[in-house]
């Protein structure tokens, strides 16, 4: 297999703490092209595992259309939960329903890594988001290399051309496009390689939080693009509320990962959301 790999820039106008994000990444993805190869990678535990369908999954009725997150920390928030393993942590999402799980690999902002990505892989029959920041075609590698099935690219920090570029090398290695936009601008992202389009609904420049993010661009996502909604969703009226407007995932972390044990907070909660469900239809 022939991949070109070539460093993208980084998109005019974003914010501060994202441009530092992207620097930070291009010394990491230097460092690692430096110290594992290519043909390395693709001897990977899972490189040519079959991976699960994340869209699939959202479309299954019978699971949660949570995609939940093993974050350890954010920027804006400092330390979420550094105790909870990946592993019982991911365990718990995989048993009582998730759709999918998110795991954060970037270290140096996110507390995360490759090595939590398979370790998750390990135990979970399920679809694995790699979260992260990709900005080179290595990443893609990385991604299916320690068994994610999906990749996340974000249109505020790629050009229209680099999406198209990522999504279509993701779809050559199997894995599946969430593509994230924040706003009515970065609609023009979407391309025929991109599977699912997240709406991230925290403004990148104050932080804010609003679920009307998605509500506003819903009806502007094409028909054949499953919609997620991430960020800001709390409680199971937030999902039933989202739903009335196409979404069919849910990407939740920090509602979990806040609790002392994250897995029983999921549980929970997939507990109430099924039950909400049942009265709604009674």
């Amino acid at each position: 297999m022939t991949i070109h790999l070539s460093p993208f820039t980084t998109a005019p106008n974003t914010m501060n703490i994202l441009d530092k994000i992207i620097a930070q990444k291009r010394i990491e993805v230097a460092q690692r092209k430096a110290e594992v190869t290519i043909a390395e990678l693709e001897k990977g535990p899972f490189f040519k595992s079959e991976t699960y369908s994340l869209k699939a999954a959202l479309l299954d009725n019978t699971k949660t259309g949570i995609i939940a997150e093993y974050k350890r920390k954010s920027p804006s928030k400092g330390i979420i939960n550094d105790k909870a393993t990946i592993e019982e942590v991911t365990m718990a999402y995989a048993t009582y329903g998730a759709s999918g799980i998110s795991v954060l690999t970037d270290h140096e902002f996110f507390g995360g890594s490759l090595a939590d990505l398979q370790k998750a892989a390990i135990i979970n029959k399920i679809p694995l988001l790699r979260k992260d920041f990709m900005i080179d075609e290595y990443q893609l590698l990385e991604a299916k290399a320690y068994g994610a099935s999906v990749i996340l690219l974000i249109a505020a920090n790629l050009s229209v051309g680099e999406v198209k570029s990522l999504a279509s090398a993701a779809k050559n290695l199997g894995l599946e496009v969430l593509l994230e936009i924040h706003n009515e601008q970065e609609l023009e992202h979407i391309c025929d390689e991109v599977d699912l389009v997240g709406v991230n609904n925290r403004n990148l420049k104050t932080f804010e939080v609003s679920l009307d993010t998605s509500v506003q661009l819903s009806n502007l996502i094409p028909l054949d693009k499953l919609k997620i909604s991430e960020s800001g969703i709390h409680k199971v009226e937030d999902i039933h509320y989202l739903e009335q407007y196409g979404f069919k995932g849910f990407l939740i972390g920090e509602n979990f990962m806040k609790q002392e044990v994250p897995g029983e907070a999921f549980r929970s909660f997939a507990e109430e959301l099924k039950n909400y469900k049942v009265s709604k239809t009674s």
